[in-house]
């Protein structure tokens, strides 16, 4: 998993200081915000000069997940104080969820849950934030050729493609991609926006239309 964190955190690094951020702003960025598939769907919109709104809905779009992934975890974590289960949103990511879900199915509070994900998690953030920040220290240094972006891009698909399971995630990715690719010619990278809408709405559909009781 850190391999492939710092590969991703990296070229994150390299992008953000490619879109024009200072590199304090950059830095600050990546400890505040670690969010890097958000951060690299904002970047570009960030280049160009976009309406704030259209990059603050940008990147609310990008971690809806997030609010699936609380609900999944709050038969683990529910117990727990405000203030603890505020901290384990921050350090939450998308790998850490996939892990997590796999060493422990049951959805159901257990021993050594709470300490799992602080190894994982705390793993997770400093892998990212040293790989980042490296990227924004090295970034200049970095030519052209090597295709950082394309590598970002393969980065986020690497990522997405192991939480594609069942129908109803690979119609949305499908619809995804084909409405991205339509829609490409609208300003501002709304065509991102519209994929991402697209791809919520394809999903919906397929899991009502899907029959009652069959997981």
């Amino acid at each position: 998993m850190a391999i492939g964190i710092a590969a991703w955190g990296t070229v994150a690094g390299v992008a953000m200081l490619r879109s024009g951020l200072p590199i304090p702003v950059a830095v600050l960025m990546s400890l505040l915000v670690f969010a890097g598939s958000a951060q690299l769907a904002v970047l570009p919109l960030i280049a160009i000069g976009s309406p704030l709104w259209v990059i603050w809905a940008t990147a609310l779009c990008v971690n809806l997940r997030f609010v699936v992934f609380s609900v999944q975890w709050r038969p683990y974590f529910g117990h727990l104080p405000r203030a603890r289960r505020l901290s384990l949103g921050y350090f939450s990511g998308d790998t850490l969820y996939v892990i997590f879900m796999r060493k422990f199915p049951v959805a159901a509070p257990g021993p050594g849950q709470v300490r799992y994900f602080w190894g994982a998690a705390l793993t997770n953030w400093a892998t990212w934030q040293v790989s980042s920040i490296a990227g924004i220290l090295i970034g200049e240094a970095v030519p052209e050729s090597w295709g950082v972006g394309f590598a970002g891009t393969m980065a986020l698909l690497g990522l997405a493609c192991p939480l594609l399971r069942g129908p109803s995630t690979y119609v949305a990715a499908v619809v995804a991609g084909g409405a991205a690719v339509a829609a490409y010619g609208l300003p501002m990278k709304l065509n991102i926006l519209v994929a991402i809408g697209a791809a919520v709405t394809a999903g919906v559909l397929m899991d009502a239309a899907r029959p009652r009781g069959r997981k």
